[in-house]
């Protein structure tokens, strides 16, 4: 995003507000805000005039996009928002933790959560009927906090015979907290 979207109007502000949008549809409100220079109050009354839905909207929309596309799970399998899918080669789900996930007295998530929305992913990915997971090779490098938002990002490193190797990495800002080396094997031909 380009500073000098500060100094636009309203009706130049509208139009780089579609774009920067188009372009990265999981920007915040906050984010938008500091790109032009406004109030958020103004960010969120321009979207409302251009009929752009809140970001937790716009991430559903993407992510319904993608659960047609998965073959070896049922959407609501999925642990997260499924926002990215390329069948066969890798994929990106969101995961906004809450305080149910978390143990009481630490407020740190659950290390099942974390692995879930990892191996979910690992299947989702893969171009196959039917996989199930038979290995994992995990690692929990951080921990994770309630309220934070994880974001998972997998990628089909090979495929030998009915063995698909995906590596899994999720991140809390920027921040690596978790990597997964799966085999998942298909119980299919293709």
């Amino acid at each position: 995003m380009k500073n000098q979207a500060n100094k636009l109007n309203k009706i130049g502000r509208q139009g780089k507000l579609l774009e920067y949008i188009k372009d990265d549809p999981f920007l915040t409100d906050e984010d938008l805000c500091k790109s032009f220079g406004v109030s958020i109050q103004t960010i969120r009354l321009d979207r409302l005039e251009l009929g752009i839905p809140e970001l937790r909207e716009r991430i559903k929309n993407v992510a319904e996009k993608n659960y047609s596309k998965v073959r070896s799970i049922i959407d609501t399998e999925i642990i997260g928002e499924l926002i990215d899918l390329k069948l066969g080669e890798s994929g990106i789900s969101i995961l906004e933790t809450t305080k149910e996930m978390a143990f009481s007295k630490t407020k740190i998530v659950k290390g099942h959560h974390i692995f879930s929305q990892a191996e979910s992913l690992a299947m989702a990915v893969v171009d196959t009927e039917v996989a199930l997971t038979g290995v994992s090779n995990i690692k929990y490098l951080s921990p994770v906090n309630a309220g934070d938002k994880m974001i998972a990002k997998a990628e089909v490193v090979r495929v030998r015979e009915n063995d698909h190797f995906v590596h899994v990495k999720i991140t809390v800002n920027q921040v690596q907290v978790f990597r997964g080396k799966f085999i998942l094997v298909a119980l299919d031909s293709k």
